[in-house]
């Protein structure tokens, strides 16, 4: 994995694509972009702080793809279960709230229907978000909270306490989604320990996102797309 550089730090390496991706979660609304254009600057900027401040820390190789594929269709199944299975399950105020947020995708109309945008949104939840996530929640945090010093910490290193903090923030992360969001963080916490290796998290992360992506452009259930 390579040694400090100064231009990627060890937390900076881990934490800093996730910053700079809810960064820009604040930000870009502030600008008002074109649709085409508010994601194509995800893309861009959020791929270019991964390529500076983390790719020494990524490997591409997992140590059990056909596993993690099958993890990751698994937690596809169980984060779309309780809507399938319970029409309505959602509406309940345990899930839209004040402090979780509301169902509504963050994708304005127009977009529903333009073939780019949805590519452009599609790449980031396949390609993007599994890598800044799971270089942070199972890469940088579940190593932290059991010592600072997380380095010293090999990946996939089970505390009870970092299990189940990572797992409920992981959790809170997803707002009104937040009951799957916890099956979904015990789940990847649980493939972090079995195979200790990042690839093999990014792998599963990303064939959930993927998944949940053909579902919702099949089904139009945009409000996955918070």
């Amino acid at each position: 994995m390579g040694g400090r550089g100064f231009l990627s730090p060890p937390l900076l390496a881990y934490a800093g694509p996730l910053g700079v991706f809810m960064a820009l979660l604040v930000v870009l609304p502030q600008l008002h972009l074109p649709i085409r254009a508010n994601l194509a600057v995800w893309l861009v900027v959020c791929t270019a702080t991964i390529l500076v401040w983390s790719w020494r820390v990524l490997e591409f190789k997992p140590a059990q793809p056909l596993m993690s594929i099958l993890v990751g269709i698994g937690v596809f199944v169980l984060w779309i279960a309780p809507d399938v299975l319970f029409p309505g399950w959602r509406l309940h105020w345990l899930f839209q709230n004040p402090i979780l947020g509301e169902l509504k995708t963050s994708l304005p109309a127009d977009a529903l229907t333009d073939n780019v945008a949805l590519t452009m949104r599609v790449l980031r939840a396949t390609l993007v978000v599994p890598i800044v996530e799971e270089l942070f929640w199972r890469g940088w945090l579940m190593r932290w909270l059991i010592v600072p010093n997380f380095e010293t910490v090999p990946l996939g290193t089970y505390t009870r306490s970092s299990f189940w903090l990572v797992a409920l923030l992981f959790a809170l992360e997803h707002g009104p989604y937040w009951d799957v969001g916890l099956v979904a963080g015990v789940a990847y916490n649980l493939w972090m320990i079995r195979t200790k290796r990042l690839s093999d998290l990014i792998l599963a992360h990303a064939v959930t996102n993927g998944l949940l992506c053909i579902y919702i452009l099949r089904t139009g259930q945009w409000e996955y797309w918070l």
